[in-house]
Parts: structure tokens; C-alpha cells; sequence
């Protein structure tokens, strides 16, 4: 076993690289979590559908670099390609996960009178008042992939959270099916659950939906949860750490851990391996590393959220709305703010849960490529399933 020093160190070199989930995500896809992590100062300036950022009809606001990968290997082009063809300049910035930031970028695009403002909030207070500041100023906004709770966004864009919650928990379940059967209530499969940012309205939704499956197990006796916390700001560095303390906490012992994004599962691989341990993971956004870590089985699953869906629908409601067009085709349920006592009405998406012989679904998509993910000792088993 190594030392615990070694081990935190080597998590905390992870979580440099930028290996992340939205969701995440966050999410995935087509460029490397290092690649996105040396692009910050790139992600931060203004990146326009239509040109330079002067004179953007819509804004939009991506919350950083380092919780996911998909943020900008994914979500930026996307969103990028759709207001491109529809011939509508858009600004994209990256707040790199500075709340004085996304406010500033927010006024800016005020200032410079965006018709539209798409935010991903970092928390849903800052996110509320860049809100109320834009509808002060005539602006519709739409909240993207995270609900600002207590907000005053004319819609929702996202996946069905709780789905994606569920699909994790099943995943789970699925994964460790062998060994449930030989549990006993004096010998449970023991788990621990990492959950996401405990400021990230999706996160509690991902936590009711895979926690709607896994109380069903510890129900019977024969699963036992023997560690369960969040980690603030989907800090894949504070994920490792955590994972250690319960794991030291369970005596060494667990059997499978629900993770919340592939970039945290990163981290808890990293620290099992430490161990001796083997337990399946799961993960969610698809990014490049946990498809890698899902083919080499060091995670057992990812949740594929198809962002260029999510970008899709976001951008044609923001164009519907810049053009003077009802909307309302794309909108297909509403989401409830508690905060705010409103429902949102909202376009949602369908997740995937994707195995080993699913990742492929991932490249056909256009969110992932074969040359990122089959590299190294990944190049066989993508072979092995058909990957290219």
C-alpha cells in the first residue's frame, strides 16, 4: 500500500490535468481533459458563432474548465455551430469558475445588448442575480444544463436529471449482480456514494434519482452504505480526498462506488488502484478518460448526455426568441424551482448509459473520436468493441 501522501498527490496531479462531468459531463467527448486544462486563458476570452464578440445578439456563459471537459471540448463548438448556421452572432465566454468573473462577463454582455443570455451558473444565488440584472435590462435568458434556483430564466434547457440519476444507479446495480447473490446481510456489498457539488441543483437531482435505486438494495440487507458525501464544486482533487477518508473510514473495504462525473471517478480509481482495490465505478458526461476507464473495466459505466442535443435546443430557443417565434415546440415538460415556487418550462434531453460495448454510440455521435479514445492500451480493446 502506499503511502497516503503519495496517493492525494497523485489525485491532486489528476485533477491539474483537468480530468473532469457535468456532467457534467463535463461531460466529454472530443478533446483530452489536459487539452481543455491548458486552454483556460483560450476558454475565457470571447469566442462569437459569427465572428468577434462586438455586436453578439445572443451571450453565453460557460461555468469553467476543470468540473468537466465537456464544457469546452463539447458545449462551446456545439453551440458555436448552431448559431453559426442560423447566421446569429453569438459571444461565448468561460467564467474558469470565478463567480466575480461571471458577473463581470454578464454585465459586459449586458452592456454590449445581447438580445439573449444562456448562463450555466455556478451557483444559483450569482446566477439568480445576473438574472434579475438581465431582465432589467429587457433580456430574456435560458438556463443551461443546471436550473438557477430562485431565477428568473424564461426557460430550461437540459437532460432529464433524475433519469440520469437513475441510469447510474442501475448501472451499479447491474455491475454487481455477481456478488449481490452471494451477499448475505452479515456480509453486504458495502458502497460508497460521491456525490456532486452540494451548490449544484443538478447534483441533488442526480442523488434523488440513482439514491431511488440504491435504497431499494440497502433495503433488503444485503447492500450497506458505508460512506456517502459530496464534494464542493466537483473538485476532482477533493473527490480523491474524500474517497480516502471514507474508505480509511470502512475499514478498506467496498465493493462499488457511485460517482457522480467521470472526472471525479478519475480520482477514485486512482486511489483504489493504491489500495489493491478493483470495485466498479461509475461516472457520468462521457468524457474521453472515463471512456477509456469504462473499456479498460476501471469503471463499469458513464452517463452519455449528447450535448450537441442539449446545444441544439438552446440555440434554436434562443434564435425563436431573438426572431419573435413562439418557442414552444421545443418545450417538452417544466421543471419545478422550490426556490422560486415556478415551474420552468424546459426542453429535456435523453441520457444513454453507456458499457464497454456502447462507446461506440459515443463516437457515432460526434461527441467523442476514435483517434482520442483509442490510444495507448485502450487501441486493443477498442478493437475488442468495436470502436472507430
Amino acid at each position: 500500500m502506499y503511502k497516503n501522501a503519495v496517493r492525494i498527490a497523485a489525485i491532486t496531479a489528476i485533477a491539474g490535468l483537468g480530468i473532469a462531468a457535468c456532467s457534467s459531463s463535463k461531460s466529454t467527448g472530443g478533446s483530452t481533459p489536459s487539452a481543455a486544462g491548458s486552454s483556460q486563458s483560450a476558454a475565457a476570452s470571447s469566442s462569437a458563432g459569427g465572428g468577434g464578440g462586438g455586436g453578439a445578439q445572443v451571450g453565453v456563459i460557460l461555468p469553467d474548465t476543470q468540473s468537466s471537459s465537456r464544457w469546452e471540448s463539447q458545449d462551446r463548438p456545439n453551440l458555436q455551430k448552431a448559431f453559426q448556421a442560423a447566421g446569429i452572432k453569438a459571444d461565448i465566454q468561460n467564467a474558469l469558475g470565478d463567480k466575480n468573473k461571471f458577473a463581470q462577463i454578464a454585465d459586459s454582455m449586458i452592456q454590449e445588448g445581447v438580445k439573449v443570455l444562456i448562463i450555466v451558473d455556478l451557483d444559483s444565488p450569482s446566477g439568480a442575480a445576473v438574472e434579475a440584472k438581465a431582465a432589467q435590462a429587457g433580456i430574456k435568458t435560458i438556463d443551461y444544463d443546471r436550473l438557477t434556483l430562485g431565477g428568473s430564466a424564461s426557460y430550461y434547457v437540459s437532460f432529464d436529471n433524475v433519469q440520469v440519476g437513475k441510469l447510474m444507479g442501475q448501472g451499479l446495480v447491474d455491475c454487481l449482480k455477481d456478488k449481490t447473490a452471494q451477499a448475505t446481510t452479515s456480509n453486504p456489498v458495502k458502497i460508497i456514494e460521491i456525490n456532486g457539488s452540494p451548490t449544484d441543483n443538478n447534483a441533488t437531482l442526480f442523488k434523488q434519482g440513482y439514491d431511488s435505486v440504491l435504497d431499494q438494495q440497502y433495503a433488503t440487507g444485503k447492500w450497506k452504505k458505508v460512506g456517502d458525501q459530496s464534494v464542493p464544486n466537483w473538485d476532482n482533487a477533493q473527490a480523491g480526498t474524500i474517497f480516502e477518508q471514507l474508505l480509511t473510514a470502512a475499514g478498506g473495504k467496498v465493493d462499488g462506488v457511485l460517482v457522480a462525473n467521470d472526472g471525479m471517478a478519475q480520482s477514485v480509481i486512482t486511489v483504489e488502484k493504491a489500495h489493491g482495490l478493483k470495485a466498479p465505478v461509475t461516472g457520468q458526461d462521457a468524457t474521453v478518460p472515463g471512456l477509456q476507464s469504462v473499456l479498460r473495466g476501471d469503471q463499469c459505466g458513464t452517463v452519455f448526455k449528447n450535448t450537441s442535443l442539449e446545444a441544439q435546443a438552446a440555440a434554436q430557443l434562443a434564435i425563436d426568441l431573438i426572431q419573435g417565434k413562439d418557442p414552444g415546440s421545443l418545450i417538452n415538460g417544466k421543471v419545478h424551482d422550490p426556490q422560486g415556487n415556478r415551474d420552468v418550462p424546459s426542453a429535456l434531453q435523453t441520457p444513454e448509459w453507456i458499457t464497454a460495448d456502447k462507446v461506440e454510440d459515443v463516437v457515432k455521435a460526434g461527441q467523442a473520436s476514435a483517434a482520442d479514445i483509442c490510444k495507448g492500451d485502450v487501441a486493443a480493446l477498442c478493437q475488442k468493441y468495436g470502436v472507430s
